[in-house]
């Protein structure tokens, strides 16, 4: 089984050295410039990513996109930006809504020069990851947090606060309706991935930080995990918690139900309850995705 896999990931990598080999900007090499430089800005690629092979960027009709009945992949070349609604000077695209059949969503947020969110609907609670820019997070209370790229932050259902920004920034955003239990009242967290534990992760290689407690009042949590090249998830798993999964750096395979797809930074992924799900992660540097996972609620 374990050469079969070998032979079948073989297989799936040999479109892609073709085209590195004649082309300094295929799928899955990277530019010369960025393989030189080290001051690339963390999650450069998400906002600025390479849409296809150079041979299909101008091919009409082209995208690596794809919906189906238990999951998604959403990549950059057909995200569609409108204004937000109630925000200022801000573009949102939506990746994953109820539409889909998801019970959550997870929207890009483009803030330009003063720009400033709205409020979420009420009982509806707010998590927010900057990957590009920075941001000003305040609060009826008067307290502001400044947002650099990789922090975080959970606002509860109806809590007061607003979201302002005088650069350019790119914000990810997921947004649920609390799902409440008597006595149980979740707590403003802000932060930053660096600031996180590494934690166990028996039976497999990857790194994993956890964004928010653990603790019954969050009925859902945001995983930060890593892989070095070749590194791959020992399970394939299959479970009742929904996904809403960015990939923040890097590249690789992601088998979702019985399809294979090939991945990279600024691609967006749904996954429905019970899909087969799976990560490989290839190329040339380390990967990193952001993982919205539902917790701590009885699926009854």
């Amino acid at each position: 089984m374990h050469s079969f896999l070998a032979l079948f990931l073989l297989l799936l990598l040999l479109p892609w050295r073709s085209l590195a080999a004649e082309s300094d900007d295929g799928f899955c090499s990277l530019p010369q410039s960025i393989m030189e430089s080290s001051s690339r800005l963390l999650y450069w690629k998400v906002t600025n990513p390479t849409l296809s092979p150079s041979h299909l960027q101008d091919l009409p009709g082209f995208t690596r996109s794809v919906y189906k009945r238990d999951h998604a992949v959403i990549t950059p070349e057909s995200h569609v930006f409108s204004p937000l609604p109630d925000w200022i000077n801000t573009l949102g695209a939506y990746l994953i809504t109820p539409a889909m059949g998801a019970h959550f969503v997870m929207y890009l947020a483009k803030m330009k020069v003063k720009s400033k969110s709205a409020v979420p609907p009420h009982d509806v609670e707010r998590f927010l990851f900057v990957v590009q820019g920075s941001a000003v997070l305040k609060t009826d209370s008067g307290i502001s947090h400044q947002l650099p790229v990789d922090s975080y932050a959970y606002l509860p259902a109806n809590y007061k606060h607003s979201l302002e920004s005088d650069e350019t920034a790119t914000i990810i955003i997921f947004e649920r309706r609390y799902a409440s239990v008597e006595n149980l009242y979740p707590e403003p967290v802000i932060g930053s991935t660096e600031k996180q534990p590494l934690l166990e992760t028996p039976g497999e290689v990857f790194e994993l930080r956890k964004l928010l407690p653990a603790s019954a009042p969050y009925d859902f949590n945001v995983h930060i995990m890593d892989f070095q090249p070749g590194e791959y998830l020992n399970v394939k798993e299959v479970h009742y918690n929904q996904h809403g999964l960015l990939l923040l750096e890097g590249q690789g395979i992601y088998r979702l139900g019985d399809s294979w797809y090939p991945v990279q930074a600024g691609d967006a992924i749904w996954m429905a309850p019970f899909v087969p799900q799976w990560y490989a992660a290839l190329g040339k540097t380390p990967s990193r995705y952001l993982l919205y996972k539902d917790v701590n609620r009885n699926p009854l």
